[in-house]
C-alpha cells in the first residue's frame, strides 16, 4: 500500500516564517534562535511525518535568508571522541563541514563556527586549523564559568563575558550545530549577555520539530522521537511551567523542562527585568502540529519508526556502542502500543528468505542472510545471500527486476562481469570474500549496463526504491550498509552477525 501524504509543507514554512519574524519584532530586532534537531536531511521527521520535506529548514532559511545570520556550534569532546552521525555514518566534525557545503549549495553562507567547552584538544585544534586554512571563521567558548548554579558568576564578564563576542549583522541569528549538546543554548546566551553590554535588547527563542508541543503526550509522533533519544535519556513530559502559568497542557521533555528555572533566571539578570517567558513551550516556536493533515497516517508512521529504533539499538548494542538500557527503554515503548517485531512488515518474509537459502544450501558452511523489502505498492520481494551476492545486492537486483517487468530468467549481471570483479577483489586488492556487496553489485550493474539493455531498464528503476522499508537478517556489512544508505531505504537488521570474523573493512 502506498504511503498517504500527511504533512502540508507549505503551510507550515508560512506559519514558521511568520512565527519566527513575529518574535524577532517582540525584541530589539535581534533574536538568537537555537536550531534544534537536523538543519538538512531531517529523515527522521519525514519518517513519522509522510510528505514531510526532509529539507525543509533549508527552504524556510532560504526564506528568511536576508534577515538571517548563521552561526554553527559542535561540542569540542564530540570532535575530540569522533561521535558518530549514524544516519550518515560519518562524524560529527565531517557532519559540520558537509553541513558548510550543503549549506553554501542553497546559497547560504555560515557566518562562523563556534567550538564549545573548547579546552585545547589536540584533535580540536587540528579541526579549527582546517576550518580556518579555509577561510572560515571560528570562534572557542570555553565551559561557562558558575553553571548552573551561580548566576552572578555566569552573566559576568568571568562567565558569558569571557566568549569572544560574534558580531553579527541580521535581526535574526540562527544558532545550530549537529546534535545535541553542541552548546547552542550557551552560545546564543553569550551572545545575548553581549548584545545588552553593547545596548542592544536581544531576545532568545528556540525552535525544535520534536516533541510537537500540541499534539497528546502520548501521541505516537511524540514517543517515537523519544524512541530516538532513548540513548540520550530524553523523556517527554506535560510542561509543569506552561500548566501552571495557563492551565493549558502541553509536551515539552526532560532536558528543557529542568534547564527552565535556571534559564528563566539567567535571562532575568541580563535583561534586568522580568523574563518575556513562563515556560519551556513559551520559548519554543514550533508551528509542525498545525501542518499535519492526515493524523491516522502520522500515527501509523510513528509505530513503524518506534520498531525500527528498536532494531537500531539491538544492533547497537551487540556492536557495544550502546547499553542495556537504550534497548530497554524502546522495549517498553513498543509494548505501550501493544505492538512486537512482525507489525513491521518486512521482517518475518526477511527471515523466511534466510531460512530458504538455509534450506537450499544444506551442507554448506557459512552464515545464510535473508533480505525483504517493500515496494510502493505493497509489494514484497526477497533476497538472500550467495556464494557470489550478499543478500542486500540480491535484494535490490530482484527488486529492480520486479519494477521494470524483467523476467527472472534474464540476467542483469552476466557471468564475465561478475568474475572480473571477483578477480579484482582477491587478486589485487587482496580481499578474503568473493562474495560481492551492494556497492560493488550497483558498479557491476552500471558497467552491465552499457551492453544489457535490461541492465539499463533495471537501473532507471533504483530511484523508486527511496523511502522503501527493507529488513536483513543480520547487520549489513559496510559496503551494504553504504549503498543502502543512499538509495534511501529505510533499513533496519536483526542483531546477528553476517560473518565470524571479527575485523570487517
Amino acid at each position: 500500500m502506498a504511503t498517504k501524504m500527511a504533512f502540508d509543507n507549505q503551510k507550515y514554512i508560512q506559519e514558521q516564517k511568520s512565527e519566527i519574524l513575529k518574535r524577532v519584532k517582540k525584541f530589539d530586532n535581534k533574536l538568537y534562535l537555537e536550531f534544534g534537531g537536523k538543519l538538512l536531511f531531517d529523515y527522521h521527521a519525514s519518517r513519522v511525518l509522510p510528505g514531510y520535506d526532509p529539507n525543509i529548514k533549508m527552504r524556510l532559511l532560504q526564506a528568511l535568508k536576508n534577515k538571517a545570520d548563521i552561526l554553527l556550534c559542535i561540542y569540542a569532546g564530540d570532535i575530540e571522541r569522533k561521535k558518530m552521525r549514524a544516519d550518515f555514518g560519518i562524524t560529527y566534525d565531517s557532519d559540520a563541514l558537509k553541513l558548510i557545503d550543503d549549506l553554501r549549495g542553497w546559497g547560504i553562507d555560515v557566518l562562523g563556527v563556534v567550538i564549545t567547552r573548547f579546552e585545547n584538544q589536540p584533535a580540536v585544534i587540528q579541526f579549527k586549523n582546517k576550518l580556518e586554512r579555509r577561510k572560515i571563521k571560528v570562534y572557542t567558548h570555553q565551559y561557562t564559568k558558575g553553571y548552573p548554579t551561580d548566576i552572578d558568576l555566569i552573566v559576568s564578564d568571568e562567565g558569558y563575558g569571557a566568549n569572544e563576542y560574534i558580531d553579527t549583522e541580521k535581526p535574526l541569528v540562527i544558532v545550530t550545530g549537529p546534535g545535541p549538546g553542541s552548546g547552542k543554548l550557551a552560545t546564543s546566551l553569550s551572545q545575548v549577555y553581549h548584545e545588552y553590554k553593547r545596548g542592544i535588547y536581544a531576545g532568545y527563542a528556540k525552535f525544535e520539530t520534536f516533541p510537537i508541543w500540541n499534539l497528546p503526550l502520548k501521541h505516537p509522533v511524540n514517543v517515537a522521537y523519544e524512541a530516538a533519544t532513548a540513548d540520550i535519556r530524553d523523556i517527554n513530559m506535560i510542561d509543569p511551567f506552561h500548566l501552571a502559568a495557563y492551565n493549558q497542557p502541553t509536551v515539552n521533555y526532560n532536558r528543557d523542562v529542568e534547564v527552565f528555572p535556571v534559564l528563566k533566571r539567567i535571562l532575568k539578570k541580563i535583561m534586568g527585568g522580568d523574563s518575556f517567558y513562563k515556560s519551556p513551550t513559551d520559548m519554543g516556536l514550533n508551528r509542525a502540529g498545525f501542518a499535519i493533515t492526515d493524523d491516522e497516517a502520522t500515527q501509523e508512521a510513528s509505530k513503524q519508526e518506534i520498531i525500527r529504533r528498536y532494531f537500531r539499538y539491538r544492533c547497537e548494542y551487540v556492536m557495544g556502542l550502546t547499553d542495556k538500557e537504550t534497548v530497554q527503554r524502546v522495549e517498553l515503548l513498543i509494548k505501550d502500543f501493544n505492538l512486537d517485531t512482525d507489525y513491521r512488515s518486512v521482517v518475518l518474509p526477511a527471515r523466511r528468505a534466510a531460512i530458504e537459502a538455509q534450506e537450499r544450501h544444506k551442507g554448506n558452511e557459512g552464515i545464510f542472510c535473508g533480505a525483504a523489502i517493500s515496494l510502493r505498492d505493497g509489494t514484497i520481494v526477497t533476497g538472500n545471500n550467495s556464494p557470489k551476492l550478499h543478500a542486500a545486492s540480491s535484494l535490490i537486483l530482484h527488486s529492480v527486476k520486479k519494477l521494470a517487468g524483467i523476467p527472472n530468467k534474464i540476467k542483469l549481471l552476466p557471468p564475465n562481469i561478475i568474475e572480473s570483479v571477483c578477480n579484482l577483489k582477491t587478486e589485487v586488492l587482496n580481499e578474503k570474500t568473493l562474495s560481492l556487496d551492494l556497492v560493488e553489485t550497483l558498479i557491476a550493474l552500471s558497467i552491465s549496463a552499457t551492453g544489457n539493455p535490461a541492465a539499463q531498464l533495471a537501473m532507471e528503476k533504483l530511484d523508486e526504491l527511496q523511502g522503501c522499508e527493507v529488513h536483513m537478517t543480520h547487520i549489513p556489512t559496510p559496503g551494504d550498509e553504504a549503498g543502502l544508505r543512499r538509495l534511501g531505504v529505510n533499513l533496519t537488521s536483526d542483531p546477528n552477525f553476517s560473518t565470524k570474523d571479527l575485523f570487517i573493512s
